[in-house]
């Protein structure tokens, strides 16, 4: 018997628009980017109270393309907001939903509208099914990773989770295995930058792109010492220093642009401090990819790079050369994101994966041994 081609709807909001997608199977038959007004956005203030106005903006547009609701099978979401939780498929239930509303994690971001969107279509038409796939706050760290030299304080992981998984699961694919049976360092890049390594199908380290570590990107500041954070965040202030970890460093703040396509552009032209600090970031990037081949023991099956800037092939000629030797690289230009909402649910939906239950206790709390 041939396996159902499952109807699913996705949704992934971003600051100022919302993509959307019909998937039947792995097939896109229908996908949008809903443009909102930011100065609406921006009244409205509160990122769960944008709900309504985002909600009625998407309907519109599939009722304008004639996408039939209940001919949908499931509802994917983005999982912001979320407390850090292993990778996986996630049923909605109102404990992942009261978390999402609040943004838990302590980060507001649009992306916590996800599950509450999803979990609003599936209940218009007639309480299908609804997930989150891979939450931006994944963490699968081992131990080892998670330490650091003061008591107390412990690495977290942000990291562009749902895209890095993804790509990962398709490359496996590719050679003809399954993820669960591979070791990949997979990297997005893009306004964010994520490296991670990745063995057995975990994702066993990787930076906190939102604290400050890993490298320079576009908006980020990427790891600086600490002693020299100190002397800045004195003369400016906590959240300018914040802010420069989030999204006004790198780029934007060398350059006053956070355009890749412009710095590099400026680069090529001759720009010295544009082409400074491109290859400041290509240094980097390939410092990074290195350090988690030590992580995997060398045992690298292939080195995936996934993100917008991946279309420049000068950046992965530059990592190709400074990282081959480590294993194979493969470029997959821009993201799977809707894909990878969708195939989740196509995974759990065939009986192919187990559903899991958010409880919103963070996967790990500490060491006993230090507490």
């Amino acid at each position: 018997m041939a396996e159902k081609n499952y109807r699913i709807l996705v949704i992934n909001p971003g600051s100022t628009s919302t993509k959307v997608g019909l998937f039947e199977g792995d097939a896109c038959v229908f996908s949008a980017n809903v443009a909102h007004d930011a100065q609406k956005l921006k009244e409205i203030g509160d990122v769960s109270a944008q709900l309504p106005y985002r909600r009625d903006m998407i309907l519109d547009i599939l009722d304008q393309n004639k996408v039939d609701l209940a001919s949908v099978d499931a509802f994917v979401g983005r999982g912001g907001g979320l407390m850090p939780c292993e990778g996986g498929v996630y049923q909605i239930e109102e404990k992942l939903l009261h978390d999402a509303r609040i943004g838990a994690n302590g980060v507001q971001h649009p992306a916590q509208l996800g599950s509450q969107l999803a979990h609003e279509f599936a209940r218009f038409s007639g309480n299908k099914p609804a997930f989150v796939v891979n939450p931006p706050d994944t963490d699968e760290l081992c131990d080892d990773a998670r330490m650091t030299g003061i008591r107390g304080v412990y690495r977290n992981v942000h990291l562009h989770a749902l895209n890095l998984k993804e790509t990962a699961i398709r490359h496996a694919a590719t050679l003809g295995k399954r993820y669960e049976d591979c070791d990949f360092i997979v990297c997005h890049i893009g306004g964010g930058i994520s490296i991670s390594a990745h063995k057995h199908g975990r994702m066993i380290d990787g930076y906190d792109i939102v604290g400050g570590e890993g490298p320079m990107t576009p908006t980020r500041c990427g790891a600086v010492p600490v002693i020299e954070a100190f002397a800045y965040l004195e003369e400016h202030g906590i959240n300018t220093t914040r802010r420069l970890c989030q999204r006004s460093g790198g780029f934007a703040d060398l350059l006053g642009s956070s355009d890749a396509l412009e710095v590099c552009r400026r680069a090529e032209a001759g720009d010295e401090a544009a082409s400074r600090a491109w290859s400041a970031m290509e240094y980097q990037i390939v410092k990074y990819i290195a350090s988690m081949a030590g992580v995997l023991h060398g045992h690298v099956d292939g080195i995936l790079l996934g993100g917008g800037m991946v279309h420049n092939q000068g950046l992965v000629d530059y990592i190709r050369e400074g990282c081959g030797w480590i294993a194979p690289v493969t470029a997959y230009p821009g993201e799977f994101e809707l894909e990878a909402m969708a195939a989740g649910a196509v995974r759990v939906l065939s009986g192919k994966e187990e559903v899991r239950h958010y409880t919103g206790s963070p996967v790990f709390s500490g060491f006993a041994c230090f507490e």
